[in-house]
């Protein structure tokens, strides 16, 4: 089996057709905000025959060197180490709970998913070995995931695994990390645990591992699995982290307001807001920022994005933004369905 067509192979064997992986494809194109033809650019990354590359309109010929470059480099399956530490594992049901084909069954054939508490068979000292066997033996190479708040009270001990603290093995584990990704809001920030008064001392990534590198933060809570897959995606292909805002989040997942992309903005801009719970506006698509909207102050792509395959999102669903991606937001925007002074 070529090493070029085995992702395709993988998929195949697992009921994934070219085609559903394609529109996988097109899917994380849409949502870093990139032209179509940046779709063989990623299947190419991800390792796709060349020759499937013409079924999705691009032509061999337009195909740039950094595409064939990908081709030829696609065979490596990164590792993935996938730490979890104070949260309410929220971050991987968002992973496991995506769409058809499951955005989890594609990114984990792309990933070597060498260690995932909630996932893995191993446990006990086999499960502690291949966290060990991935950190020495693909330094540099393989990717870190951290999903929970870590707490620093009591010298770390209100959260340890194998009899280590949660910050002492976040430490090991990005130290050698070609790449750490916070996912959702307890590792980007501290999230609830962190929400005064704070009693474990829990804090996010940056703070339990000051001067980290090559990190990029995904919050929300819980963070969207598209975007986590974008973001892996973009990496891939790029060898590199995408453009990134002052909170080390991605520029494509939150780059705009949430108010910017709402489908009930039409109705802000006529002064037309449902003013109760019981208000049958809400229904009608009316606007909630006099319900507590946090979406003109929150960025997020949820509007386009959305969850469950695309189905719906919060404020489509007559709830609120209460700002889940922003810093903190637990303290920073208490308390909930209080109207912004806008």
């Amino acid at each position: 089996m070529s090493d070029k067509t085995s992702l395709e192979q993988r998929l195949e064997q697992r009921g994934v057709s070219r085609r559903s992986f394609l529109k996988f494809c097109a899917l994380m194109g849409a949502t870093l905000a990139a032209p179509v033809a940046i779709s063989p650019t990623v299947a190419g990354a991800l390792g796709m025959h060349a020759a499937a590359l013409p079924a999705i309109n691009a032509a061999p010929e337009v195909l740039t060197e950094k595409i064939i470059t990908a081709l030829s480099t696609a065979a490596f399956r990164p590792p993935l180490v996938w730490l979890e530490f104070q949260g309410c594992t929220g971050d991987s049901e968002s992973l496991l709970r995506s769409g058809k084909p499951t955005i989890a069954e594609i990114l984990l054939e792309i990933l070597s998913v060498n260690y995932h508490e909630t996932l893995m068979v191993p446990s006990g000292k086999l499960a502690t070995k291949s966290l060990t066997d991935t950190i020495n033996n693909y330094a540099g190479k393989y990717l870190v995931v951290v999903e929970g708040s870590i707490p620093t009270g009591l010298n770390g001990f209100y959260c340890a695994v194998g009899g280590r603290s949660a910050q002492s093995i976040v430490r090991e584990a990005t130290s050698k990390a070609a790449a750490t990704i916070a996912v959702g809001s307890c590792s980007a920030s501290g999230g609830l645990a962190a929400a005064a008064p704070n009693p474990t001392g829990a804090v996010g990534v940056p703070q339990a591992v000051p001067g980290i590198k090559n990190f990029v933060s995904l919050p929300g809570c819980p963070m969207n699995v598209t975007n986590l897959a974008a973001l892996i995606v973009y990496y891939l292909t790029n060898r590199a982290l995408p453009p990134l805002d002052s909170q080390s989040r991605p520029t494509f997942a939150y780059g705009r307001l949430v108010h910017d992309e709402c489908h009930r903005r039409p109705h802000f801009e006529d002064g037309e807001f449902a003013v109760d719970w019981s208000d049958p506006h809400v229904a009608q698509s009316w606007c909630l920022l006099k319900l507590g909207c946090r979406g003109p102050e929150t960025r997020a792509n949820c509007p386009t994005v959305k969850w469950n395959d695309g189905t719906n999102w919060p404020v489509g669903a007559g709830h609120p933004c209460i700002g889940c991606t922003g810093r903190s937001f637990w303290d920073a925007e208490l308390p909930f369905y209080v109207p912004l002074p806008i």
